[in-house]
């Protein structure tokens, strides 16, 4: 009993901090969406435009710290303070570059002519506002990664409470700026999705200083400094090549997903901005729950990782168990208060009659989804932290690009179901991704996978 009680509290301070970072990362995106719907409607719709691409690009850029959070959780566990500084550094590396090679082909991305051609459903003023908001948000990717691959660092030690501060005082500064770029205040001229643009990109340039300056420390498990005392003789190609072993099939994964994931966002640009604007506020309230499971699947992937470093499989089996029992219930409450409360939540999103109306009716789908959302999300971390990328790779490829998007022409444009056809596909993507998750595990358990 006393070691079942020490394991869920194991999970549970790593699990309930990160959930916090989780959701003040989106709460960027949400701060975003709930003040630029206040602001114009136009500019809330311009959201389902920039905000999939800044997310689907972001996303598939820094699927590297995937791999950070395998390795430097396995050397940790191991005890290996060596070789996570060294693990740090090289993601640390990684994620400047990428960021680099992502704010260069910012102008190409946001280029009037390509958004037109992509999102034909779009209005040209919604697709102006996008190009603004992206010009800053994508051309701090830079410092984005850097904040990101910080904090995985530290939460891969077993530290998740340094990146929620960082996170929460982070934030604040967010809203206070947003409140002045985007609707204006104190004299200055009114931006709209331009300002938030602005916001975010300052946001994460506090976040990506801040977390290095804590990855400073010699007291933690991970610490960017040399250590004058130790002795160690790193192989650093070697483990460069694990790294990319493991972080090959994540960036594959998350390029696959997020193409298919396009194709989801293209069927929803079809129905028209209603349709995109009452979306949005959905995906606001949807992305609290996506991101509490994102908390749990990282305690989860770290765990693991820490757990299979340190020789310990059966600790790491249940460490997966537990996080996936307890996300699942976290967000099935979640989901029902959620449709409980529709028709006071969207509201806080848009003031349109017919955009609420329009939320409202399908958000009885957002809370069925939530179990399979949860158990999805913490297994494929739980894989992930072990180092299995390919098969995560695997499942979300037949759930995002097969069953998604097939599920959701069918239901929204085949049935006529409209936006809650739209959300009966990711629903039936969620469900599928739970049960071959659950048979992969069962036959192949955590723990059987060979040493890196």
């Amino acid at each position: 009993m006393n070691d079942l009680a020490g394991a869920h509290g194991r999970v549970r301070r790593l699990a309930l901090p990160a959930i916090g970072i989780s959701l003040l990362q989106t709460a960027v995106l949400v701060v975003d969406r709930a003040m630029l719907g206040h602001h114009a409607e136009t500019s809330l719709a311009a959201m389902q435009v920039a905000g999939i691409l800044e997310w689907s690009l972001w996303s598939v850029f820094s699927a590297f710290e995937v791999a950070t959070i395998a390795r430097v959780g396995w050397h940790v566990g191991g005890k290996n303070r060596a070789g996570a500084r060294m693990v740090t550094l090289l993601s640390l590396a990684v994620a400047l570059v990428t960021g680099l090679a992502l704010t260069a082909l910012t102008p190409l991305v946001i280029a009037p002519g390509h958004l037109g051609q992509v999102f034909t459903g779009a209005s040209p003023a919604s697709l102006t506002e996008a190009a603004a908001y992206l010009r800053y948000a994508l051309g701090a990717s830079p410092v984005v990664f850097v904040a990101l691959g910080t904090a995985v660092s530290l939460q891969a030690s077993g530290d998740s409470r340094t990146p929620l501060l960082i996170g929460l005082v982070s934030n604040l500064v967010h809203i206070a700026l947003n409140y002045v770029l985007i609707g204006g205040a104190f004299g200055i001229a009114a931006r709209g999705a331009e300002g938030a643009g602005m916001s975010t990109a300052f946001t994460f340039v506090l976040e990506a200083a801040a977390g290095i300056v804590a990855l400073t420390s010699r007291r933690r498990p991970v610490c960017l400094l040399p250590d004058p005392r130790s002795t160690d003789v790193l192989d650093v190609r070697s483990e460069a090549r694990t790294l990319f072993r493991i972080a090959v099939p994540a960036v594959t994964e998350r390029a696959l997903y997020h193409l298919g994931f396009l194709g989801f966002v293209l069927l929803i640009v079809a129905l028209g901005d209603v349709a995109m604007a009452a979306n949005q506020a959905i995906l606001g309230l949807e992305a609290i729950c996506y991101n509490s499971s994102e908390g749990f699947g990282i305690a989860a992937a770290a765990l693991v990782a820490q757990d299979l470093g340190a020789q310990r499989p059966a600790d790491a089996r249940r460490a997966s168990r537990i996080a996936h029992l307890d996300a699942v219930v976290a967000l099935s409450i979640a989901g029902l208060l959620a449709w409980c409360g529709r028709s006071l939540l969207i509201p806080v999103f848009t003031a349109d009659p017919v955009t609420i109306a329009l939320g409202c009716a399908a958000m009885p789908l957002l809370a069925l989804a939530q179990p399979f959302m949860a158990t999805g999300i913490v297994l494929s971390q739980s894989l992930r932290g072990a180092g299995r990328t390919r098969a995560a790779l695997l499942v979300s490829f037949v759930g995002a690009v097969g069953v998604r998007l097939s599920a959701t022409w069918l239901f929204a444009f085949h049935l006529r179901l409209g936006l809650v056809g739209v959300w009966i596909g990711s629903t039936c993507d969620w469900i599928t991704r739970s049960a071959v998750l659950a048979l992969l595990l069962k036959l192949k358990p955590l723990g059987s996978e060979p040493r890196p």
